[in-house]
């Protein structure tokens, strides 16, 4: 059986999601209103929504949340 090429991420999940819902914000600023933008908006809130879930799930229970 072949191996799957693997590699190793430099950043973690919740960044990448973050910065990802910030890159489809960006490109639906430049696109018309429509049905086009209307996805990449709505990309971008589940790409935020995942990456607080990830937050949420990764902290502490015991620790209080500081803001």
């Amino acid at each position: 059986m072949p191996k799957r090429g693997r590699f190793k991420q430099t950043t973690s999940l919740r960044e990448r999601l973050a910065k990802e819902a910030t890159q489809l914000r960006k490109q639906a600023q430049g696109t018309p209103p429509g049905f086009e933008r209307e996805f990449l908006v709505r990309k971008a809130r589940q790409a935020e929504a995942a990456s607080r879930m990830i937050e949420w799930l990764t902290s502490d229970p015991k620790q209080p949340k500081q803001d």
